[in-house]
């Protein structure tokens, strides 16, 4: 193909990126964007391939059909509960295939020899080694934080003495191991300066995350979606393929954009989020709670609810685990025919990753017009007649607003104690996955649901059918 072709050609696939990436932001367009950026990278796939005039198919193909397969596995088989792990491993793949295009790039321009390589040697060896390094931390972050978000590791923050002088001198190591690659790129020893670098850059990606609480992990999925977008822009710039360089550059911005949104609906700093150790010391901090959570029935719960005029549904992961996302839409459209207004509030941080609940009630064919933001919903919540949450805590927890010596202090809630009365539908009496006790719970309007929310709300449902 003539270069101009090729060119025009990612041009074209760089506008469906761009459009695909703007379509994700609402429910209503979500799908179309996802085909958009989907048929982007097939037109960037196939002109590359055509491009690079690759003379046998044979393991590009079996790659295809491996990973087709798995792909169309892992769609049919993940619930919507492991929606969060499975972005988490996503993003893990996504730096471990630029962590290897960095990699043989390096041992091809190696076996060819540095002092016949075209490039420029010291920007290339930057290049391949600040792929590897983004790569290999993307990996097995991504890698840790689906094992805490699958229950398999727990969800505590892992703290111990000298922890963070420990990250800073790894760090410190890689980085003087990177300028030393980069400036000497042929030395005979080269070759083990790149991969002393990218073991420690394995284990950085381990110790990074270790510190980092449960409740944390929504920002710490869209930190390692930037990465994995910022190791597949440097792969670009290693292989001198412009349409790599434009998507992960998309995606590294949209994802850190994220990280900042997801910080400041939580009233912290990704500092802080990062190397705090929040969710490690946090059930014994804050003031002493007064009080009992006081339980109600099934029949007694839906005579208030028969009686409401405005209902607000605050969705959390009890939700997501219940998967009763279905029946609480079920039970929304019966309150409207019984006269109440119904809304859905939505807070940035619910679940365990970005845009959790939305995901989950669009599913649910929820209409898009009732859900509402934290900063729509609050100023409205003194009039709201019930407030459901359906197993959120910390979104919910009124320490945040009036209790200084609590971890979440400052941070944007939904006001649910605001509203008349509160149902809280929670599967037992423990503290949520940061480790808090919400004092939601403990306030005299409101009552605890206990069970499982799919049961519980199927059960009002019922009450209401007679």
């Amino acid at each position: 193909m003539p270069p101009i072709a090729i060119n025009l050609a990612y041009i074209a696939a760089a506008i469906f990126f761009i459009f695909g990436i703007k379509m994700l932001g609402s429910a209503d367009t979500a799908r179309r964007g996802n085909r958009l950026s989907s048929i982007g990278m097939l037109i960037a796939v196939v002109v590359t391939l055509v491009d690079q005039n690759i003379l046998s198919y044979t393991w590009i193909l079996a790659g295809l059909v491996v990973g087709g397969l798995i792909g169309a596995v892992a769609a049919k088989r993940v619930a919507m509960t492991g929606m969060p792990e499975m972005v988490a491993i996503f993003n893990g793949f996504g730096g471990l295939a630029s962590l290897l295009v960095g990699w043989a790039e390096y041992d091809k321009i190696n076996t060819l020899s540095w002092t016949k390589y075209a490039g420029e040697p010291h920007f290339t060896s930057s290049v391949i080694y600040l792929t590897a390094l983004i790569g290999a931390i993307t990996f097995t972050g991504s890698i840790y934080a689906w094992g805490k978000l699958s229950g398999k590791l727990g969800g505590a923050a892992i703290v111990f003495p000298g922890q963070k002088f420990l990250n800073g001198l790894v760090f410190l190591a890689i980085v003087v191991l990177g300028a030393s690659f980069a400036g000497k790129p042929d030395l005979s020893c080269a070759y083990y300066i790149l991969m002393t670098g990218l073991v420690l850059s394995l284990t950085l990606g381990f110790l990074g995350v270790m510190p980092i609480g449960g409740g944390d992990m929504p920002v710490v999925i869209s930190l390692l979606n930037s990465f994995s977008g910022l190791a597949a822009a440097a792969a670009g710039f290693v292989i001198l393929n412009n349409v790599l360089i434009v998507a992960g550059c998309l995606v590294g911005a949209s994802g850190m954009i994220l990280t900042i949104i997801m910080c400041k609906a939580m009233n912290r700093n990704l500092a802080n989020v990062l190397f705090s150790g929040f969710g490690s010391t946090t059930q014994k901090s804050g003031a002493k709670t007064e009080g009992e959570m006081k339980p109600l029935s099934i029949q007694d719960a839906f005579y208030v609810l028969e009686a409401a005029r405005s209902v607000v549904i605050i969705p959390g992961y009890g939700m997501a685990v219940a998967q009763a996302q279905h029946v609480v839409k079920e039970l929304g459209e019966i309150l409207e025919e019984n006269g109440a207004e119904v809304n859905y509030a939505i807070h940035p941080v619910a679940g365990r990753m970005p845009g959790h609940m939305n995901v989950l009630l669009a599913e649910a064919d929820v209409a898009y017009e009732q859900l509402r933001e934290m900063d729509d919903i609050n100023p409205t919540m003194p009039m709201v007649d019930v407030a459901i949450v359906i197993g959120a805590n910390d979104v919910v927890n009124p320490a945040a607003v009036n209790d200084e010596s609590s971890p979440i202090y400052g941070m944007p809630i939904i006001n649910a104690h605001e509203a008349r009365t509160v149902f809280a539908l929670k599967r037992g009496q423990g503290a949520g996955f940061s480790g808090l006790i919400n004092k939601l719970y403990f306030l005299e309007k409101t009552r605890m649901l206990y069970g499982d929310a799919k049961a519980t709300v199927g059960a009002l449902v019922a009450e209401f059918k007679g």
